[in-house]
């Protein structure tokens, strides 16, 4: 729920789902689940002028600004870990043959679609979005002592992370076990021995979410009114 632009970062991540028209989530909750839950509950007051009528007990809503999202919140769990997060969402995506995961805590211009595609074209059971992670200093290009280049925060030319933006299949949930299950161990790492992860490579922005200093960049980044990550 930290804020880019004044919209939480989970707003910006569920917009870029939205663009491509995915836009049913189903949303995992933790600690403090509450404060999710009572943001999109009250959405509509916080994004529109409003009329009460506490006589009639009647509000009108004008100048309305929503999202034609919906939104299945459930709490997964004060101390779940991620793949137990994900393991107790079975029972309502167990049936889904190919559903989608992500972080709440980075942003990126992943094209979905395209994404979507490569994992339908492998027919592995997992698809993680490899990305390469920005620079935490910015780079001195310098040549006999001169600085002739300064680059603040490139991407890192080599080496690939998992960027989050997974596809899986439902057979996902034969690797998990349990709240207590972390995603990124056993799960991808058994996925990987068994052949069944796919890496999709994302070039373009990819930025986490981690720090302050992570939120006064992304912060910087939307004030200049071209945020990489905003394809909407």
């Amino acid at each position: 729920m930290v804020e880019i632009g004044g919209m939480p970062i989970l707003w910006h991540i569920m917009k870029t789902y939205s663009y491509y028209g995915y836009k049913e989530f189903y949303t995992a909750l933790g600690y403090k689940g509450e404060v999710i839950k009572d943001y999109f509950v009250n959405y509509l007051n916080r994004s529109s002028d409003i009329t009460v009528d506490l006589g009639k007990s009647k509000i009108d809503y004008r100048n309305k600004h929503s999202e034609d999202w919906i939104l299945n919140l459930y709490d997964t769990g004060k101390d779940s870990l991620t793949g137990g997060r994900l393991h107790r969402l079975e029972k309502y995506l167990g049936g889904e043959d190919m559903f989608m995961l992500t972080y709440g805590d980075g942003v990126a211009n992943v094209n979905i679609n395209e994404l979507v595609k490569f994992h339908k074209s492998h027919g592995k059971i997992a698809t993680v979005t490899a990305v390469r992670p920005p620079a935490r200093f910015g780079a001195l290009i310098i040549d006999n002592k001169a600085v002739i280049d300064f680059r603040e925060k490139p991407q890192v030319g080599e080496g690939w992370i998992n960027g989050g933006y997974f596809v899986f299949n439902k057979d996902v949930f034969k690797y998990l076990n349990g709240d207590l299950t972390i995603l990124e161990k056993e799960p991808l790492e058994n996925l990987a021995k068994d052949n069944q992860l796919m890496a999709f490579e994302h070039n373009g922005f990819w930025h986490p979410m981690d720090t302050v200093r992570d939120r006064d960049y992304l912060n910087s980044l939307w004030e200049q009114n071209d945020p990489p990550w905003k394809v909407w």
